[in-house]
């Protein structure tokens, strides 16, 4: 079982992580691929044995009035299945939070149906209401649940020092 190996996305991935994103369905929020080739730049990915086998991106949420105070999301993380309990997730975060290091953003975020996945990373619990412009930025557009207060994402936040 060879390591994986982390690369930056390019437009010849687009459809590979859309198509990985889309199996994942259950547990991502969905995108399209117009939205996946517009933000190639913020992907990274797994490759294993030959093939992609996972990706992870993010998302840079402004705090109105403070842009040095910026929040990073990270979303899109996903392993297939057969690679999955491989440290092939932990890779693909600790990728993303290295990248997004050169903006020194307040704090890294996300929302998970996978709470200890990320607990394991140093991601505690936070409050949504603490989180409101993602909510308002993301959440607003999502097609699986009416309400971001009653979706069943856990909000979890990492404190960054640099």
């Amino acid at each position: 079982m060879e390591q994986a190996r982390i690369r930056a996305a390019t437009l010849r991935d687009a459809e590979k992580i859309f198509a990985l994103v889309s199996l994942n369905s259950d547990m991502l929020v969905p995108r399209s691929l117009g939205n996946i080739v517009e933000s190639v730049d913020r992907f990274v990915i797994a490759e294993a044995e030959g093939e992609m086998v996972g990706c992870a991106s993010y998302q840079i949420h402004p705090e109105i009035g403070n842009a040095e105070a910026a929040t990073v999301e990270i979303v899109s993380v996903a392993v297939k299945s057969m690679f999955r309990k491989r440290g092939i997730g932990r890779l693909l975060v600790e990728a993303i939070v290295a990248n997004v290091k050169r903006f020194n953003p307040r704090e890294v975020l996300v929302l998970t149906f996978a709470p200890e996945f990320f607990r394991k990373l140093g991601f505690s619990e936070t409050p949504k209401t603490e989180v409101m412009h993602k909510l308002y930025t993301g959440c607003i557009n999502c097609t699986k649940h009416a309400d971001p207060f009653t979706c069943p994402e856990i909000a979890m936040k990492r404190a960054v020092s640099w």
